[in-house]
This record gives C-alpha cells, structure tokens and sequence, in this order.
C-alpha cells in the first residue's frame, strides 16, 4: 500500500495538472477517500497537505508533467462532473440565457450561458436568448451584438430569441389585473418614504387606494400626466416579513429615456423582479438559472407568479462566479475603460469576452472552466490559474514553436559553423535572453537550442564564446535569434490589487527579438515561444504579441 505521502503527493501532483497549481482544500477531500483514518488528525493532516503542496508547486512546469506522466493511467484521467437538474423531463426542458443589453460580455456571462445550454442538449430540450431590455437608460444595440458575438464564439448557440421590450403590451395587462384584484397599488411617495416605510415596516396611505384609484394612477403614469419619479405600482406583498424584499417591492417606475428599440412608445417600465418572474412563466421555462444573490428574492418571485394565476417555474441556484482580483461588475468595469485605465473592452487584462479572447484564451477552455463548478452554491474565488492551466493543455499539441528572447544580449562566436534553423542563419553572432545572458560563467559550455555548442570566454555587454561541437550533452540549452527583428509582448497580471483599487503595474511589455519565420503568422494566431509561454499575435505593425499562458 502507498505511504500517505505519496497519496497526498499523488494527488497535489494532478491537481496542478489540471488546475495550474495545487489546492491544499481541493486535495483533502481526495486524501481522505483513499486515507478515511487520516480524519482523526485534521490538524497534521492539513499541514501535510500544505507542505507536500507547496513543494509540486514550485517544481517547473517540465518537471511537474514528467511527474503527472508517471501516474497509473486511471489517476491521469479527468474527472468528469455531471451537471444534474431536478424533475427534468427529457423533451420538455426550456432554458434561457437573460442578459441584459447594458455593456460587454464576461465570463460571469459565460458561466451562465454555458450551464444553460448543456442542460438544454443534455436532456434534449430548448435554449432561449431573451434580451432582458427593459431598462431603456443603460441599454445600446452595440451590446446587444457584443453578446450574441460573444455566446457563438463560445461555440454555443440557441433555438429561439425573444425580446422583453417586445412583451410591454402583455406585461402592462398583467399589471393591470394585479392592481384591479388589488394585489398591486399605485404609489406617489418618493424613494426615500418609500425606503423609510419599509425600514419601519408601515405601508404608505397609497396602499388604501381603490384598485380603480390605482389604475387612474397607472394610467397617468403611461399617459405623460405623472413625471418621472411621480409614481409607481408597488406590489401588495407582507410589510411584516423578516424579508426586506417582500415589505411591498416596485414593480414599475416611469423613465422617460428612448428604448434602443422602443423609442419612446413606453414610459412606464417593469422592475427586474416583475418582468423576470413574468417572463419565465411566459415563454415556458422550466428551469431557470440565477446566481444564489438572489435567493432572498425567490420568494418574491413565486409569490408575484401564484398572485397572477400563472405557472411557477423550478429555479435553480448557483454560486455567482467571482474571480480573485478580477472584478466581474460592469459598474467596476466600466470606468477603467472610460478614464483610459485599460485599453478597452478587449483588454487582454479584463475579464470580458473580447479580453480572454485577446489574450488568447479558446472557447474550449472557458467552457471547461465555468462548467466545472456545476450547478453548485458553494462559493468560490478562483484566481486565473485553472482557466490558463485548461488553455495551456489544449494549445500544448497544436500551437507551433518559435525562440524569442526577451531583453537580448549579444553572443559573438568564433569559429561557429554556417548553419541554418528554420528561417535563421548563425553567422557566428546570435542573440539570448536577458535573464539566460546574466547566468552565464566563464568557462561553461552552453548548447545553442537545435545548433551547436558554445564555450563561454568574456561576459559583458557581449558575450565572447567559441564553437565547442555538435553533441548534445546535459548542460543549459538556450534559445537564440540570429537577426534582430524586434517585437514586445504584452503581459497581463492581476487587474486590481487586493484592496480592490486598480493595479497600475498589472500590465508590462517584455521587448525583445523573434525568429523571422513568424511573418508566415496571421493576427490572432497562437504561438508557443520555448522556455517563455503560449502567445497570441496581436498585431504584426508594430509586431506585438499578447501572453497568453
């Protein structure tokens, strides 16, 4: 039987494989199925855990996949996680995705669209791209392509696609049978009363209205009669209830701002509390899918639908996705693209969609990584290493091979033989990083990767070597150009600092020089440059690459 150290290290080993590095918390719970009496000690456990991980964590990338080769072909295998509904009649569940159209997609999004649509072809059923645009200041038909362009580069798709905007005439009659039955009323008190009467738990004197006051109200409020900010329908919920979101919630207010669609046929607009809950019901969803935020809202929800007579849908609850020191809030967002932060939407720095894009993320890896958190509620804040470490996996057999070295330092060889690789010619002159150039000794023998030997003499500002053959011996192999064709790569870090403040160091350039074949590249394609990373062209003028894992 294995020692507990090998299982644990067993263990750290493939959870660095899959995940970038090892998690001590995701290890345990494999420890334990295999060592059940390790629980009697947590403590050492824990602790042992934690060294044997920090010591696969800091083996080099190479080291670590010799390491993982080795496993028994069942301990390499991944682990697959079956996303599971409940009360799923194949045939007959209907999904949808709801954005709504007010800025750019991120993997929050993904997380959702992806969950969606693998519950849909799962169990044979139907995925709904429904705008959730009823909220006329914030939303712009750029958006709107931004998602859709977003969701099929995802490699996802949809059956059907609705509008809310298109649904305002069937959603003003149902608020108009809730304030005729009175279960709604219409309210004139500002924001501020209506903040204080639910604080003290007193429903305003407009709840005494008649319904027919009620809808004399509401038919100023859609007439231009009532400003914004005159009125609203709230609903006649429990302002008893130890749940803030049931003490009388709004269901429409007036804004007067133009619908990108719209225009200016309505004033009057639904609340996300009744038009999500009213929209479920409407277009038959079975299964909707929202973030566990809102679970305090899931009463409201069933509560306003059985008011209205209509059909319940099963919810489901999820963890929100978060991801360390990456803000997923457009409110966060957006005013490091309008103050010039960042580059743009597509910074290869951001978390939306057009900057995993960037930075050459695949739509595979993406998928992997939001769907393997399932439907769960168990909060999480992963940093980027699963998502790099699912990217580096699928680019690893496909994404060719150049040299590049970063900050350059010259190498003059005497007696070096005329020798082509690729399209580089050594001419007894060649460049090395940087970093390789600052480790080198007098007197050691180096091998130039796929070239030759050298011996080095001087070091310096140039580096003086001699040609010292063609065998491939255990030394040190370094990458090397032959002609300075100059390019930079873009690396992005972490985007926030863990204040939550902007982290104005969270992208730097390592120039340096590339092999010349890389002029047979296109923009967007992805390289492999050796010893340095999975990169994407991002630009050929200036020649500019973005780092991707």
């Amino acid at each position: 039987m294995d020692s507990p150290d090998s299982i644990i290290r067993k263990h750290a080993i493939r959870n660095a494989h899959e995940y970038g590095e090892a998690n001590p918390g995701k290890v345990v719970g494999k420890v334990v199925n295999e060592l059940p009496g390790a629980k009697k000690d947590m403590k050492a456990l824990m602790g042992k855990i934690a060294a044997i991980c920090k010591e696969v964590n800091a083996l080099p990338r190479g080291e670590l996949e010799k390491e993982f080769a080795k496993l028994p072909e069942k301990e390499r295998k991944e682990e697959k996680s079956e996303i599971e509904i409940p009360d799923a009649v194949p045939g007959k569940v209907v999904v949808r995705f709801p954005p709504e159209p007010n800025g750019y997609p991120h993997i929050g999004h993904a997380k959702a669209f992806a969950l969606s649509w693998t519950i849909a072809r799962k169990y044979n059923g139907k995925a709904i791209l429904r705008w959730d645009d009823t909220n006329p200041e914030a939303e712009k038909p750029e958006f709107v392509d931004a998602i859709r362009n977003g969701i099929k580069w995802l490699g996802l798709d949809w059956d059907d696609e609705k509008y809310c905007s298109d649904y305002m005439p069937e959603m003003y009659r149902l608020c108009e049978k809730l304030l005729w039955e009175g279960n709604a009323y219409a309210c004139s008190c500002t924001q501020d009363e209506i903040g204080k009467g639910r604080e003290m738990k007193e429903r305003c004197a407009c709840g005494s209205r008649t319904p027919q006051e009620s809808l004399d109200e509401w038919k100023k409020m859609l007439n231009g009669a009532t400003p914004e900010g005159g009125a609203t329908v709230r609903l006649r919920g429990d302002m008893e209830s130890l749940n803030t979101v049931m003490r009388d919630p709004t269901l429409f207010r007036i804004m007067e701002a133009p619908h990108y669609r719209q225009g200016l046929k309505y004033r009057a607009w639904p609340t996300y509390d009744f038009q999500g809950a009213v929209m479920d019901s409407l277009l038959g969803i079975t299964h909707p899918i929202r973030s566990k935020e809102y679970e305090l809202r899931d009463e409201l929800y069933s509560f306003l639908l059985e008011r209205l007579g209509m059909r319940v849908p099963k919810m489901i609850s999820i963890s929100r996705l978060s991801i360390r020191n990456a803000p997923l809030s457009k409110r966060l967002l957006r005013p490091l693209v309008e103050e010039g932060k960042v580059m743009g939407w597509d910074d290869p720095r951001l978390p939306t969609l057009e900057g995993l894009r960037r930075r050459g993320i695949v739509p595979d890896a993406i998928r992997k990584f939001v769907l393997s958190f399932g439907i769960s509620k168990v909060e999480s804040e992963p940093g980027w290493d699963k998502l790099l470490a699912e990217n580096r996996k699928i680019l690893d057999p496909i994404a060719p091979h150049y040299f590049f070295v970063p900050n350059p330092a010259r190498v003059r060889i005497e007696g070096g033989k005329k020798k082509k690789l690729r399209e580089m010619e050594c001419r007894g002159e060649v460049w090395i990083s940087g970093q390789d150039a600052s480790g080198l000794e007098e007197g050691e023998t180096i091998r130039l990767k796929d070239l030759y030997n050298v011996k080095v003499g001087k070091t310096g500002d140039t580096i003086e070597a001699s040609y010292a053959g063609d065998e491939v011996g255990s030394g040190k192999k370094l990458q090397w150009v032959s002609e300075k064709l100059e390019c930079e790569v873009l690396r992005p870090g972490n985007l926030v600092l863990d204040s939550g403040e902007f982290n104005p160091s969270s992208l730097t350039i390592d120039a340096g020089y590339c092999e010349k074949s890389i002029h047979s590249l296109k923009e967007g394609d992805m390289v492999q440059f050796e010893r340095y990373g999975f990169c994407r062209l991002d630009s050929r003028k200036p020649l500019r690459f973005v780092y991707s894992c």
